[in-house]
Parts: C-alpha cells; sequence; structure tokens
C-alpha cells in the first residue's frame, strides 16, 4: 500500500478532516515485530476521530501490531492564546492514566499566560494529588506531542476555591441524606423490580456507572495507547483486595473475546473522596459497604460482561490493563442443543487421555446434561481414570453414564506365515522396499533391496531404484536422500519385478515389518497379474520373542543389540543387508533355543509380539462389564504396555461378556484396512469382530487428505458410506461420533499447544474435536440423507445406550456400608483381650467408672461398625517395629481412640488428665479443671506405695475419630522409620498375601506453573507475542491434563478376600514402569478413600532419629520424661543449652528440634511463650492447619478478643467449644468436619451458633480455616519432638551426630566448616538473600544446617575433617567428647556409591592413590576432592616403590 493510498483510507475513515492530514513518517521495528505510524493534522484530531484512524489502518493492514501518533503543530499559537479550547487531548491524558482526576475534570480550566499554560484544580486536595505524580513533566510532554510546542506547565487552585469548597461540602451533606433515605428503601426498590414482568431493560445488567452503547474492540487490538475503549467476552477469573486502608477494594479480573486475554480493574471506593481537611470523617456504613459488595458479588468466572475504561500500562502487574469505568452484564452466544430429538456422544475424551485431551468429566457431562442428552460416554485413551469424577458428575446433573475406554487392540503376531517345515538353514530372501508413502495399496516402490541368506551367509544381493511415476514427498526425499532426479530415468515396476522374482526363486522371504514390505510386493505383484507365495518371516516379530527387554525393537536398535553395523539407514540395500546379519544371528539363537524348522520359530522366546495396534473402543454394559474393563485394563498395563496399554484379542475375547465393542475412528481395524484398500470380503471379516461400526465427521480425518494418504473430502465421504453399507449388510448399527477432544471450538488452541510441546509438527492443524450438538452432526453426516444421517447421529447410539444398565463406580456393599473391610475372624477377641490386659495392668482389677465407659462405648463402636481388623491390622504393625528396635508415630485422629492407646497403636492417652501408678495400678481423676493434659500436672507420689505417679491423658474425645454414629471412616496412620519402612510396606503383604495388597496410585496432572512453560514454548517456536493475561488463559485451558501416573508414598490399599480388585479398580504399575515390582490401583486413591481400606505407612525421620539416638546414649526413649523443664525452657529461651540469644541468634532454642524449628513455628513460639505441653500441642495444631493462625487465632490473641487457651487450634476445639455451649453433639460434630475441610458453614451450622450464642469471633474463625489438625496428631507430634529435644539438652554429641546423620541434607562441608565469626557472617548474608525471596530450595536447606552448625559450635562442639579410614559412608561420628568426625557424603560432590566403594576397599590398607583408585573404583573428580580435604597426604601418588623407599 503506497502513502496516497493509506491517506485515502483515513480521509474515507474521517471525513471532516479530509485534505487536512498529511503522514509525517512510518517506521517497522522488526525486533519489537511493530510498526509505527506518525500523522500532521491542520486540525485537532479528538478521541472519536483517533479511533476511526486506527480502525482504517488496522483494516489496511490486517494483523499488523502498530502504534499511531498525531500531531497538530500548526495549533500550537492558537493553544498558547487559548490552551481551554484545545485541551480535550491533555484531559483524556488525565482521566487514562488517572481516572481520579475524572471526578474533577469539569471544575478543571486550563488560561494562558507568559508563554506557558496553567491547569487549574478545583481545590488544594486535587492538586497535591497532580503534584505527587509529577504531572507537570508529563503534561508538558504530552503538549510536545500534541502541538510540537516546548513550554511550561504550571498548577494553581481556582480563585473560587472556597465558594467551590463550600458548595462541595454542602452538595455531599445532601448526598449523605439522600444515600441514607436511600438505603431504607433499598430492599423495598429491590422487591419491586423483581415483580417487573416486562424485558429489563439494558440499564438493569448495570453493574457499575453508566449504560455502554458502544461497539466492542477485539482485545487483541488494544495497545498502550488505545485510549477510552469498549470490550465485551467472558470473565475468566476475578481477585479483590481492600487497600488505601481499607477507604477502597481494588477489583481485578480477567476478560477474553478468543482473539485476546486482557486484565481490568477497578477501583471501587466505599464513599467519595473527601478532603483531607474535613474533621474525622464517620466510619464507613454497612450499606456503603453493601453497595461495593454488590459489585464484586455481580462479576463472577464464566459471565460475560460488558466493559468501558481507559487502556494504559499498569506499573504493578507489568501489562498492559483496561481501567474499568462501566460494567454490564451481558449475554454471551451459546451453543444450544435445540433439536427435537438429542443425539448420544458415544466416544469422548476428558483430561485423562494422556497429554491427548483438555476438558473436565464435569464440564463435558454438565454441557450434555445442559443440552438435555439422555446419556454420554467417556472413553478415554486406554484408561478409565476419569471415572470417579464422571460417576460423580452424571448423579450431580442426572445423566446416564456410559463407561468405557478407547483401547488399543492387537494380537500376537506369528514370527513366519504360510509356515512350513523347512529347515533353518534354508535359503531366505531378505527384502527392504523405499516407498513414496506408507498406503501400500496406493505408493509405490521407489527402490529394492534384496539379499540371499544361505548357512547364516550372505550369499547374493539384488538392488534396484524404481521410477514411480510419481513426484516424491518431500517427507520421502528427507528420509531416504532419495531425489526425483535420481528416478527419473529409472526403470518401472514392470521391468524391474520379473528380475526381482527371478532373484528370489521361489525362496521364503523375511524382513523386518514384514507385514508392510509383503504388502508393498503384493500390490505391485498385484498390478502385473502376478503373485508370489512363500512362507514369510517377520524379523520385527521374532526379535520381540527373543529380546523382550528392549524397549524398542527398531531396525537400528536390533542391530545395536547384535552388535551389526547399520549405515546409510532408509536405503533398501543397507537395510536389507543389516536385517539379514540380524536375522542369522537370532536364527541362531533360536537354534539354541531347539528351533529346527521354520515353522518352529513362531514358539521360540518368551516376549508377547505386540503386531500393529488398532483403536477400539470398549463400553462396559453391566456390572460384571465394569469389572472385565478393569480386567482388561490391568492386563493391559502389567503385561502388554509398550509405549501404550495394549490389549491382545485373546484377552479381549476372554473378558468380553459385558462389554459392547466398536469399531473406533480412523485409527481403528476397520477404517485403516479401508485407507489401505482391503476388499468388501476382508472389510466384512473385520466388521463381523465388533458390536457397531463408526463414523466421524470429515473434518476429524482431514489430514489423511493433508498427507496424501486419501485423494480428497470426498473419498473420506466415500469411505463412511461404505462402513454404513457394510453396517447394513452385516445387521450391525452404525453410529456417527464426534471423536470429542475439547468442549469448544476456541478450546483447540490447548490441544495444539500440548502437541506442541509433545513435538507434533501438525500441532496446529487441529481437526474440529469439539463437543457437537445434535444438529451439527447432523449437519456432517447430509450427505447420507436425511433418513440415514438421524439413524446414524440420533437413533442408532441411543439403541447402543439402552444396551447399557445401571452400572456404578464400585460395586454394592451386601450390609448397606460404605467401606469393604477385611475380615480377620479373631481380630474381635485379639483386640479385646489386649484392650481389658493392658487397661488392668495399667488400671488395676477393677477399671475406674471413666476407663470402663470409655473401653465399653469404643468397643461397641469398633466391634459394631466391623473396624477390629483394622485395629488389629495397625496393632501388629506397630508391635513388630516395636520389637525390631524402631519407635512408631501414630498421625491423624487415631489419637482419638483410647483402645488405641490400650492396643499399643498410639501413644496418645485419649481419657482426661489423670494420675496413675504403674505399681498400685490405681488412678486418681480428680483434677483441678485448669489442667487439660496430663503432662502438665504437678509432680506427685504415690499415696500408697510412696512411688512417683505417672501423669497421663490428653482428653481427647473418641467421636472425633469414628463420629457419634460410626458416620467417619477410620483412618490409622502411622510414621514409621524411614529406614523400617520398607519393612512394614512387606509385613502388610505378609499378614494379607501379596495379592490383596496395593499401593495407593496417584495421577500427575499438569500444574500451572508447567502448563505456563508449555504456553511460553508454543508461542517462542511461533513467534507470537500476547499479552501476559492470555498467557493465563492459555495456560489455564491446559492445567489439570494428565500426564503421568505414580504411587502414594505411604498409602497401601487393602482388599477383602472375597472380592477381586478389578471389582473396585484396575491396577498398573506406577508411571507405566514395567521394570518395578509395585503395582498400584489404577484409580487415585484419593478418589475411593472410604471405600477400600488404605493403611498409611508413612517413612519418617523422627523414629529414625531416635532410633540413632537409643543406639548412641543407650537410653530408652520411653524412659525420657515429657515435662523436663530444661526441656521445657527450650521454647522460650536457648539457656538450657548453655549458650545465649546472640550467640546463635534465635529466641528460643528448637533449632533442630522437630515441628518447633522452622522460622514460622519459631516466631509462633516467641509470639506465645509457651511454657506447658498443652500451649505446645495448641501451636503444632495452628502451625500445621491452613488459615488457622495467621489472619485468624493470631489477631484474635493480638486484639486481645481471646487467649491462646480458647482459640480454635485443633478440630476437637470446634466441636468441644459448641458442645460446651449447648449445641447438640451430632450438629457439633458436623460442623467440626465441614470447617476442618475448608467447606466453611452450612446455613443450619450458622442458625445453631447463633440459637446458642456462639461468639461472633468463633463463626468468624470458622468461616476462614481451610485445614485443621487434630489434637491427637499434634499431641503424638509433640511428644516425638520433646524426645529428641531431651537428647539434645542432655546427650548434645549424640544429638548433633543423628541429626546431621539424618536431617542434615543442606550440611556441605566444603562450605560450612569455618571459625564460628565466618559462619555468622555467612548466614546473615544467607538471611538477607532470604528475605529478598533469592534463594532457592537448596539454599533454605543450607540456611537451616548452618543454624544447626552455629549453634553446636557455640556449644563447644567441632566437626573433624573426613578421613579415609575413620570416616562414616553417611554417619556423622562422635569422636572424642566434643568432636564429630563428617561422612565421606558431607563432602559436597562425592556420591553414596563411591563413598560406599571406599569403605569397602579399605579393609585393606591403601598403598597409595593409584591403589585406592583401582581398588576403590574412585574417580579423578572424587580423588580431586579427597586430595582438596586432606584425605590423601599420607599416600603415595603411584604403587611404584623407589630406592629412596626401600
Amino acid at each position: 500500500m503506497t502513502y496516497e493510498e493509506l491517506l485515502r483510507a483515513v480521509d474515507l475513515a474521517l471525513p471532516e478532516a479530509a485534505g487536512k492530514i498529511s503522514i509525517e513518517r512510518v517506521k517497522y521495528v522488526k525486533s519489537e515485530s511493530k510498526a509505527y505510524f506518525s500523522f500532521l493534522s491542520d486540525v485537532l484530531i479528538g478521541e472519536k476521530g483517533f479511533f476511526a484512524m486506527k480502525k482504517a489502518i488496522a483494516a489496511a493492514f490486517p494483523g499488523l501490531n502498530f502504534s499511531l501518533r498525531v500531531a497538530s503543530p500548526a495549533l500550537a499559537k492558537e493553544f498558547l492564546q487559548d490552551p481551554d479550547r484545545y485541551a480535550a487531548p491533555l484531559n483524556h491524558y488525565l482521566t487514562r492514566h488517572y481516572p481520579a482526576v475524572a471526578s474533577w475534570e469539569f471544575d478543571m480550566r486550563w488560561t494562558p499566560g507568559n508563554g506557558r499554560v496553567t491547569l487549574e484544580m478545583p481545590d488544594d486536595f486535587s492538586m497535591q494529588y497532580l503534584e505527587k505524580q509529577n504531572i507537570r513533566a508529563q503534561l508538558a510532554a504530552v503538549i510536545h506531542d500534541v502541538f510540537r510546542l516546548d513550554t511550561d506547565v504550571t498548577l494553581k487552585v481556582c480563585g473560587d476555591e472556597e465558594k467551590r469548597l463550600h458548595a462541595l461540602q454542602q452538595e455531599r451533606r445532601e448526598q449523605d441524606r439522600v444515600a441514607a433515605k436511600r438505603a431504607q428503601r433499598f430492599e423495598e426498590i429491590a422487591k419491586a423490580q423483581e415483580k417487573r414482568e416486562e424485558k429489563p431493560r439494558e440499564e438493569d445488567n448495570r453493574i457499575k456507572g453508566r449504560a455502554i452503547a458502544d461497539p466492542p474492540v477485539a482485545i487483541r487490538e488494544l495497545t498502550d495507547d488505545s485510549g477510552l475503549v469498549v470490550i465485551r467476552g467472558k470473565v475468566l477469573s476475578c481477585e479483590s483486595k481492600e487497600i488505601a486502608g481499607g477507604e477502597m477494594v481494588l477489583l481485578s479480573f480477567l476478560v477474553t473475546d478468543f482473539t485476546s486475554t486482557v486484565r481490568c480493574k477497578a477501583f471501587l471506593r466505599y464513599r467519595p473522596r473527601r478532603p483531607k481537611d474535613e474533621e474525622s470523617p464517620p466510619p464507613i456504613t454497612d450499606a456503603e459497604r453493601d453497595a461495593v459488595k454488590k459489585v464484586l458479588a455481580a462479576i463472577r468466572p464464566g459471565m460475560g460482561i460488558l466493559v468501558r475504561g481507559d487502556t494504559q500500562y499498569d506499573n504493578y502487574s507489568h501489562e498492559t490493563v483496561v481501567m474499568a469505568r462501566d460494567m454490564s452484564r451481558v449475554e454471551l452466544p451459546q451453543r444450544m442443543d435445540t433439536a427435537p430429538e438429542k443425539r448420544i456422544e458415544l466416544h469422548l475424551h476428558t483430561q485423562m487421555s494422556n497429554m491427548d485431551a483438555v476438558s473436565s468429566p464435569e464440564a463435558l457431562i454438565a454441557r450434555a446434561a445442559k443440552w438435555g442428552h439422555e446419556a454420554i460416554a467417556v472413553t478415554d485413551h486406554g484408561v478409565a481414570q476419569a471415572f470417579p469424577d464422571a460417576f460423580a458428575a452424571a448423579k450431580k446433573h442426572n445423566i446416564k453414564l456410559l463407561p468405557g475406554i478407547e483401547g488399543y487392540l492387537t494380537d500376537d503376531d506369528a514370527t513366519v506365515t504360510h509356515e512350513n517345515d523347512l529347515p533353518l538353514d534354508t535359503p531366505i530372501i531378505v527384502l527392504d522396499f523405499e516407498t513414496t508413502g506408507l498406503n501400500t495399496a496406493k505408493d509405490r516402490m521407489i527402490e529394492i533391496g534384496a539379499v540371499k541368506l544361505a548357512h547364516g551367509q550372505v550369499v547374493d544381493s539384488y538392488g534396484a531404484l524404481v521410477n514411480p511415476g510419481m513426484l516424491l514427498p518431500s517427507k520421502i526425499v528427507e528420509i531416504t536422500h532419495i531425489t526425483d532426479q535420481m528416478l527419473r530415468d529409472a526403470p518401472k515396476a514392470a521391468d524391474v519385478l520379473p528380475a526381482l522374482l527371478k532373484f528370489m526363486d521361489g525362496c521364503p522371504i523375511a524382513a523386518h515389518n514384514a507385514k508392510f514390505d509383503c504388502a508393498v510386493l503384493e500390490s505391485e505383484l498385484k498390478r502385473l497379474g502376478m503373485a508370489y507365495e512363500a512362507p514369510r518371516l517377520d524379523t520385527l516379530t521374532l526379535a520381540r520373542r527373543l529380546y523382550p527387554e528392549l524397549k524398542s525393537h527398531r531396525l537400528g536398535s536390533v542391530c545395536k543389540r547384535l552388535g551389526v553395523s547399520l549405515k546409510d539407514a532408509h536405503r533398501a540395500v543397507n537395510d536389507a543387508a543389516a536385517t539379514a546379519q540380524c536375522l542369522a544371528r537370532m536364527l541362531d539363537e533360536a537354534a539354541a533355543k531347539g528351533a529346527k524348522t521354520l515353522r518352529d520359530l513362531n514358539d521360540v522366546g518368551s516376549g508377547y509380539t505386540l503386531g500393529n495396534s488398532w483403536h477400539i473402543v470398549l463400553l462396559a454394559a453391566t456390572q460384571d462389564g465394569m469389572t472385565n474393563l478393569n480386567r482388561m485394563i490391568s492386563e493391559s498395563h502389567l503385561k502388554y504396555f509398550r509405549r501404550k496399554p495394549h490389549i491382545p484379542r485373546a484377552v479381549l475375547q476372554k473378558y468380553r461378556q459385558g462389554v459392547i465393542v466398536g469399531s473406533a475412528c480412523e485409527a481403528g481395524e476397520l477404517y485403516s484396512a479401508m485407507v489401505d484398500g482391503a476388499t468388501d470380503e476382508k472389510l466384512g471379516k473385520i466388521a463381523r469382530f465388533y458390536d457397531y461400526l463408526e463414523i466421524q465427521p470429515i473434518g476429524n480425518n482431514q489430514f489423511l487428505v493433508r498427507e496424501g494418504r486419501v485423494p480428497n473430502e470426498e473419498a473420506l465421504r466415500e469411505y463412511n458410506r461404505r462402513i454404513v453399507r457394510l453396517g447394513e449388510k452385516l445387521g450391525l448399527p452404525v453410529v456417527a461420533t464426534g471423536d470429542v477432544h475439547f468442549l469448544d471450538p476456541e478450546d483447540a488452541v490447548f490441544r495444539a499447544i500440548l502437541q506442541a510441546g509433545q513435538g507434533y509438527s501438525d500441532a496446529d492443524h487441529q481437526p474440529p474435536l469439539y463437543f457437537k450438538t445434535t444438529q451439527e452432526m447432523l449437519d456432517e453426516f447430509a450427505y447420507l440423507g436425511k433418513e440415514k444421517a438421524h439413524e446414524v447421529v440420533v437413533d442408532n447410539p441411543k439403541k447402543i445406550a439402552d444396551r447399557v444398565g445401571k452400572i456404578s463406580l464400585f460395586p454394592p456393599h451386601p450390609e448397606g456400608k460404605t467401606t469393604f473391610s477385611p475380615f480377620w475372624p479373631a481380630a474381635e477377641n485379639d483386640i479385646k483381650s489386649l484392650t481389658y490386659d493392658t487397661a488392668h495392668r495399667y488400671y488395676g482389677d477393677e477399671l475406674p467408672e471413666i476407663v470402663q465407659k470409655r473401653i465399653d462405648k469404643e468397643l461397641n463402636a469398633i466391634v459394631g461398625y466391623g473396624y477390629c481388623t483394622l485395629y488389629s491390622i495397625a496393632q501388629k504393625l506397630v508391635s513388630k517395629s516395636l520389637k525390631d528396635g524402631y519407635v512408631v508415630g501414630s498421625r491423624g485422629s487415631v489419637g482419638s481412640s483410647f483402645v488405641a492407646f490400650l492396643t499399643g497403636i498410639t501413644e496418645i492417652n485419649s481419657l482426661p488428665p489423670h494420675y496413675r501408678c504403674e505399681t498400685c495400678r490405681k488412678a486418681d481423676f480428680d483434677i483441678p479443671p485448669q489442667y487439660t493434659i496430663g503432662v502438665d500436672l504437678p509432680d506427685k507420689n504415690c499415696p500408697v506405695c510412696g512411688n512417683p505417679l505417672v501423669k497421663d491423658g490428653f482428653d481427647i474425645p473418641f467421636e472425633a475419630f469414628l463420629g457419634f454414629k460410626g458416620d467417619k471412616v477410620p483412618d490409622i496412620d502411622l510414621n514409621f522409620s524411614g529406614e523400617y519402612q520398607p519393612v512394614a510396606h512387606n509385613y502388610v503383604k505378609e499378614l494379607f498375601g501379596p495379592e490383596y495388597v496395593f499401593r495407593a496410585g496417584t495421577i500427575g496432572t499438569l500444574a500451572e506453573k508447567t502448563a505456563y512453560g508449555y504456553v511460553l514454548k508454543y508461542l517462542e517456536e511461533r513467534n507470537l507475542t500476547v499479552s501476559d493475561a492470555e498467557k493465563e488463559r492459555l495456560a489455564a485451558g491446559c492445567v489439570g491434563v494428565k500426564r503421568t501416573t505414580g504411587q502414594h508414598p505411604a498409602g497401601m490399599v487393602v482388599l477383602p478376600k472375597q472380592y477381586d480388585i478389578c471389582q473396585f479398580t484396575a491396577v498398573q504399575h506406577p508411571a507405566d514402569d514395567m521394570e518395578s515390582a509395585t503395582v498400584t490401583t489404577h484409580y487415585d486413591f484419593g478418589s475411593m478413600h472410604d471405600i477400600l481400606v488404605k493403611l498409611d505407612i508413612l517413612g519418617h525421620d523422627d523414629p529414625t532419629m531416635l532410633h540413632m539416638l537409643e543406639e548412641l546414649t543407650g537410653v530408652n526413649f520411653k524412659k525420657i520424661p515429657l515435662g523436663d523443664k530444661g526441656v521445657m525452657s527450650l521454647f522460650s529461651s536457648p539457656a538450657a543449652l548453655g549458650v545465649t540469644r546472640e550467640e546463635i541468634g534465635c529466641n528460643t532454642g528448637t533449632f533442630g528440634v522437630p515441628e518447633f524449628g522452622t522460622a514460622f513455628v519459631r516466631q509462633m513460639l516467641e509470639d506465645t511463650h509457651p511454657s506447658t505441653m498443652q500451649e505446645l500441642i495448641r501451636i503444632s495444631g495452628l502451625s500445621h492447619g491452613t488459615d488457622v493462625w495467621l489472619g485468624n487465632a493470631k489477631d484474635l490473641i493480638d486484639q486481645g478478643i481471646v487467649p491462646l487457651a480458647q482459640c480454635l487450634c485443633t478440630r476437637e476445639d470446634i466441636m468441644n467449644q459448641l458442645m460446651q455451649m449447648g449445641v447438640p453433639a451430632k450438629m457439633a460434630f458436623d460442623t467440626m468436619e465441614f470447617v476442618r475441610k475448608g467447606k466453611g458453614l452450612k446455613p443450619e451450622m450458622v442458625e445453631a451458633m447463633h440459637e446458642h450464642n456462639v461468639p461472633a469471633w468463633f463463626e468468624e474463625s470458622c468461616r476462614k480455616i481451610k485445614y485443621m489438625f487434630p489434637k491427637g496428631h499434634a499431641a503424638a507430634y509433640v511428644t516425638m519432638a520433646l524426645r529428641v529435644a531431651w537428647y539434645k539438652v542432655y546427650y548434645p554429641q549424640a544429638y548433633y551426630a543423628a541429626y546431621f546423620t539424618i536431617r542434615g541434607d543442606g550440611f556441605d562441608a566444603c562450605t560450612m566448616i569455618l571459625p564460628i565469626d565466618q559462619l555468622r557472617e555467612r548466614l546473615k548474608e544467607m538471611y538477607a538473600l532470604d528475605q529478598q525471596k533469592k534463594t532457592s530450595a537448596k539454599d533454605k536447606d543450607a540456611i537451616t544446617a548452618m543454624e544447626m552448625v552455629l549453634e553446636m559450635m557455640a556449644r563447644g562442639f567441632h566437626f573433624l575433617p573426613a578421613d579415609l579410614y575413620k570416616s562414616d559412608v553417611k554417619r556423622f561420628i562422635p569422636e572424642g567428647e566434643k568432636g564429630l568426625r563428617v561422612p565421606f557424603t558431607a563432602l559436597g560432590g562425592l556420591g553414596e556409591a563411591a563413598a560406599q566403594g571406599i569403605v569397602d576397599a579399605r579393609e585393606t590398607p591403601f598403598i597409595s592413590v593409584e591403589d585406592l583408585k583401582n581398588r576403590g573404583k574412585v574417580s579423578s573428580a572424587v580423588l580431586d576432592l579427597l586430595r582438596e580435604h586432606g584425605c590423601l597426604k599420607e599416600l603415595a601418588e603411584t604403587n611404584q616403590v623407589t630406592l629412596f623407599q626401600l
């Protein structure tokens, strides 16, 4: 486009300025991918004219990113004489960049004088506001840009300031009076509006400001200088926060119109700005707050919105934003299914189709229900991991779910077909063809390679280029390096094939992937009316049988395995020769395994030979079918996983009962055969295997045309017609499916991003795999005729859906319970006996009433609800661990169970605080009410025998564990030593049998950060620039897509012996690792938590540490007093350690004390100054909860509303305090359960609180809580912490040895063995970096380690350097009275394997460095590290002995 053409376009857009505008310059900056247009105008171009010019330029240059400037230097003189007349661009700049100015816009005046301009503001406040913004320089710059005039700008207050201020005060007083009156009538007006029957007017949709009539602009066109704009789109997310000392709320929300996304912001003041000199304005009223809340509540994700506001660059979020002035609700166009008879989708993928589909089961099923569909299928690739969410969504939306998968069907290929009993040394012709493509029916050969193999040797060869009579695709040229020029003079197939047949001479033929090469040969011979019959040997299948351990069996991989050279791959002669050499070696191996004839090769080897695989849809029709589907999924993952979970045809046939089988998409067996040119007879044979046949929209298979495998779209339509005719002939229903991978057309970009991240070259050519309405599908298949289209789109899918009966995710429980618990007949008697034996040992032959009642209550519930086996399992696990010398810590709410204490499952005695005598077996429960934890009781001796009494009891209600009516499934979590965890896992298998124990599975999905990385890569590869808001939208569309699977670190699922695991879930290896011995549940266990019993057998550092401390000190951890005063003092002072606060830089002595050593909890200790175990338990509960301390309990304590003792610290506090205030027990329990899970409060819970005068702070605290810790768990943690702390105080050398061995991940002897002053300085530097948030996770570990090193050194202990003969592999060894010998692994860069090699070899002293390197298998890098630390100073460098050494 020329300058003249551009000016004509501008003149047409702005006729009032025609002939008065000229182009100053146009510049394109390649690095920014942006153009800059600069115009000169003889008239002032206003806002409307400016946007008209932008629109004209955008139309002239579609897709161009540009900036526009318009200057009017000809008006400079007139501006100086009368600036107010030409001030529009200046006022526009002010309101766009400083929205607050809008309220003064009509009171501002521009006046001339002495070659400068003055902006008069209405009052002092407004002038000071602008002065703070450095507005003079900015306005001078704008004047220069618009008028090309250098002038000064001054600010002053209008002369009638007092008059204006008085008028303003009068006006605001009147506004307050009107607002009060309006507030009284607010409900009345609202009710009147609800009763209106007429259609709401546009202003009824207003959220804020004025009505919006201007047309919206595309969000992708917005720039920093777009000015006042209107946008229309969908709200993606919104957030708000109170700012400016509580005077206003900042509302921020993302809006997309799917051309791009922009962040919109609005400052919502509770009341208009008041002058600074106004005396103490009244507090903000509820009515004023409600007005703002109304705006906030009106904007929610998913709604349509119309926004008018100014675009500007936001210095906070560093992006272009729209500062919203006006906002209105708007209805966005939605696809609706209006057909009288609705379709049913039978082929649909969710986010669980690995990195392939992007929509959640909930979104897809909700849409189907909204459209009025009766049913919907879920058929993810090879997995059923969406089923839990899908069944829940189907129940929620009252729609029938058809559970299924799109599996990968395969056959167990024979190594030799057309076999006979020819001996293995029979001459074999090894073939390889290069072709124009992969369609053997259509593509042609371009090169022949053939070699004759006899008696293990290549004895002859034949090769030729072949002219295919067509141009080669570029991809083929790239792969083979064969060009059209090379083939121009080559003979044609008709001339070459007779010579090839003569060379073959009736011999058996072999090829790597013989199906393809033999099909090529057959097709070429068929064109000539010829054929070749002989045994066919597939070296690919033979390799799979002989070498199942290989991850790939491609020719290159097999050559590497057998030591065969493969040069110039993808040239026929070279590939054939390499294949022949591989075959010779494989035939030798087969002979060694007993094979004598070609027929015998089909029985050689142990590997399952997965042949070609095809997609296949499997729908469960019955509950048994659901079980069989899980069996197929399990076998496909456990036995036949090769990149994908394959289902052999024999396995499908074995488990076919109750399963409906569909032919799937273009990757299905039937469609693939059709594309490959199969005969009607062959297609009929294939189709008979299926219960129904599928056809799909033409767009789904457009890639076949693009790749040249199909000539055109009409051929795709003919394929569908052919399938329809085949269905009619065989009496099989034909159904039209969408192969859904995303919900709406605009979601295709999310799948493109995922596929691009996986290296798909055609990621941007997304087929239309969105969820289609009935009419959209009828339109797709209109070429079949109206009746047939209706049959395949509506009628036949409904028939298939009707064949699916009532199916549930899990089988119904025979007793109507939720959990399927394992059952041991002896468990009830064992638990009862153990309970009473221990109770009598602690409390005497005649149990106190409180003890007897508690036992009766718990045993009645445990036995009545069938949990005896669960208790017995836990008891046996803990008993074995203790017997083997490892303490076990209980987690969760099991500490609420007194029976769990008596049976040894937990150390937490849940009875009220009391004294008991271990000698007399008497107890005293008459305790003053101020004591709530037994440990805090004063020391006391038994009045009978005089021995010290045990102080016991943590006062935890049993209902926190099992509920009042068994309405809570118990969860017994146990903390084993990390060293002992594998032993505990194996013991569970020993107790139940390995076939009834599975690891709890997990599903790894794309997290926000990872998804954002995919988006950045996608945009970078395509050189696309989008806003940060648009990046957020694109990333959000990818979040939640399945990437991999894994295993819960501790969870073990136990199956009752009368059940098959496949009745509940399929099983698989974690991450589909075929070499793993671990088998996990296929579903994420979170979705079946209350169905099967899960044992959480966690590995934890604290039990390991106590085990090591026992070994080092000889002091049994059970003998440690929990109420030791020296230990308790650590939580407020380090004095008990013999150091000062200044020496270690900490006000407590809890560095390295479990649960109390982090900076966050240390600060809590400083805020609360605990001195009792009760307080420590409460702090533990607060520190482990979410939104329980900060912004909640801490504020209540700081403001003096309630003390720590009354705050909600653990979940039991909620139930206990509510019951104390009179709330019924069941309601109190339900409230606790809701609040602890972050579900807030139900209306009936709030009503119960109000009815019983529960304080307002209590209710508000409950609303804030997202997660609460159980008291039993907190008590167990604190108990463990006190024991570890006791060793720290009284056995410091052993403590530091254990700590650095087990918890010293951040310790590095290379950087931390420093003089104490240098260490303090280094720690200060690290603290400074941490405050600036410049530290990594590794740095944070280093800070923790340095804190411990500093404390240890301040106490007089020191590290001894690594020693070749004294250092352990990874243990710190106490040496002397104050020393710790560092292990080899403490030397940064020296790994455990290398260290173990040194330790193993040093039993015989090393005579030299060379000897160490050879016997210890030590690398040069490790030797350098050892030399640097002085470990080699006594060793000679070599083994050679000189005369001087003799």
